[in-house]
């Protein structure tokens, strides 16, 4: 066998593996579409169902979520409203305490860590993304509560304010990777053109890295939020199952109460007696459809915004 044939030989071979490789990754890529088709698809359908037996209108602007309890007018009740103010506010909060934190995180770990403490540290954040939500929800309930009873405030045993610092410290290692990552990525020729002009290195890092960043560091926020949002096991253990409206005049209180987000409804519905072809079971499908719409309108706002903010550098 001469040179030239064992490398024809060769290139073929190459060539068969690569058009397998690339059918595999066709494959998983069309099966990716098929399985968020027929999520979809799912949703669509139950929900019709449902909003057959429920009024849209009432469903949509129902203020008393009450899907296996009869009222006293002997009805059930599926006002979505309390639900998705449950979402909102621990979300919010959530936020409030997770955006900045994360953020602050990210910059000490790309800007001024030593490689020896971002070592240290970066594994050490991402340990909280493994922890299972579950503890996360016991740990509220054992440790967080009590600590908020203890330092005077008057909370309720299951209550807002500790499910959404708990999910706020959840979705720390989200925010601080992605922004961290994407504070990494801005050309250090920046950074020094920045200390050419006598920038310290607190001004460097705030004024120049992070909004030559802000694209990637808003992507972390919105999969935060969108973590955040559609969070259920932590939220469904330490903030409750009473669905509650949001007043916005009285917001302290609604932290300090119990409450009950869209997916930790959807839990309790489907651990609920009674079998399949009730209202109640098709409700965990209009909720799951309003969550859906939910976040695909936040990712999508957030594509938008992001593409504005977005910097090319050469």
């Amino acid at each position: 066998m001469t040179a030239s044939t064992a490398i024809g030989e060769r290139s073929d071979r190459e060539r068969r593996i690569g058009r397998v490789v690339k059918g595999v990754f066709l494959a998983c890529a069309v099966l990716t579409v098929l399985i968020t088709v027929g999520i979809i698809f799912t949703l669509l359908r139950d929900a019709t169902t449902f909003f057959a037996q429920v009024p849209v209108a009432d469903f949509l602007t129902g203020t008393e979520w009450k899907p296996t309890q009869l009222t006293g007018d002997g009805e059930y009740k599926f006002g979505v409203l309390p639900l998705l103010s449950g979402t909102i506010l621990i979300t919010v909060v959530s936020a409030v305490i997770a955006l900045p934190t994360g953020l602050a995180a990210a910059l000490y770990l790309s800007e001024f860590a030593s490689e020896t403490t971002r070592s240290v540290l970066k594994p050490a954040l991402e340990i909280l993304a493994g922890i299972p939500t579950i503890v996360y929800g016991y740990f509220a309930l054992v440790y967080i509560t009590p600590f908020l009873e203890w330092i005077g405030l008057p909370v309720e045993t299951f209550n807002a304010l500790s499910a959404s610092i708990v999910v706020g410290v959840m979705i720390i290692p989200m925010v601080s990777s992605i922004s961290e990552d994407a504070l990494s990525a801005v050309p250090d020729d920046l950074r020094q053109a920045a200390y050419g002009l006598g920038s310290t290195k607190f001004d460097t890092s705030v004024r120049v890295v992070v909004p030559a960043a802000v694209s990637g560091i808003f992507s972390s926020f919105v999969l935060a939020l969108s973590r955040a949002i559609g969070e259920t096991m932590a939220v469904t253990v330490a903030a409750g199952q009473t669905p509650r409206m949001l007043s916005i005049l009285e917001i302290d209180q609604n932290l300090l109460q119990s409450s009950e987000t869209i997916t930790a409804a959807m839990v309790n519905v489907a651990h609920a007696e009674g079998g399949g072809g009730t209202p109640a079971y098709y409700s965990m499908f209009a909720l799951g459809l309003v969550l859906f719409v939910f976040t695909f309108s936040l990712n999508i706002g957030a594509e938008i915004i992001r593409d504005r903010l977005r910097e090319e550098y050469q």
